[in-house]
């Protein structure tokens, strides 16, 4: 079974996409969900995230205080990848058991994993095909002020804090266009087919 990384930067569509890729009975692996579990209930995690950033990093029912997290790790790129350091081999072992789990019953040519850091991180040379999902900024800075309640200012720090675009689109081995002029579920269709054809071929 190959395993296909998709990936895209904040806003950019890539659960949509995902959901496409599901509704076609392909499973998916969500990291950057998962990441939010782990880091509210593995005991590990919790314990250096607090040795790192200090108990306020919690609230006192053991959920993680997100706006604060975002407030240190956003402005200062050294603790983002200490932070980064603590979550990522966690989610790296959650998705290899996944994935695991997924292969016994044979039954799918592919599995996604999707993940926003996938080539910051390196993880995508660890997989057999890279999906990057695009999208122009000023619609992914619109639909993230939404999403989360932020504000412009706080949006464009965190797409400045991630990798251009570009720089994804030149390791990819599909892209897709989640730019309104061509349909999604088109496009997810002619990927589709070309991973299944991959998979039966190999």
């Amino acid at each position: 079974m190959k395993k296909v990384g998709i990936t895209g930067g904040i806003g950019s569509g890539k659960t949509t996409v995902c959901k496409i890729f599901e509704s076609m009975d392909i499973p998916v692996y969500y990291a950057d969900a998962e990441a939010k579990k782990i880091l509210a209930s593995n005991v590990s995690v919790k314990k250096q995230m607090k040795d790192l950033l200090g108990n306020a990093a919690y609230h006192k029912n053991g959920k993680p205080d997100r706006k604060f997290i975002a407030s240190k790790i956003f402005s200062n790129k050294e603790l983002l990848e200490k932070v980064n350091s603590i979550v990522h081999p966690a989610v790296r072992l959650d998705a290899e058991r996944w994935i695991e789990k997924t292969n016994k019953s044979g039954e799918h040519p592919y599995i996604l994993q999707e993940a926003a850091l996938l080539v910051e991180n390196g993880s995508y040379k660890h997989m057999d095909a890279l999906i990057v999902v695009t999208c122009p900024e000023d619609i992914r800075v619109s639909r993230v002020m939404k999403r989360d309640r932020l504000s412009y200012e706080e949006v464009k720090v965190k797409i400045n804090n991630q990798l251009p675009e570009q720089d994804k689109i030149k390791v990819a081995d599909f892209v897709i266009h989640n730019d309104g002029k061509k349909s999604l579920i088109v496009q997810v269709c002619n990927v589709h087919k070309k991973l299944n054809r991959s998979a039966q071929v190999n």
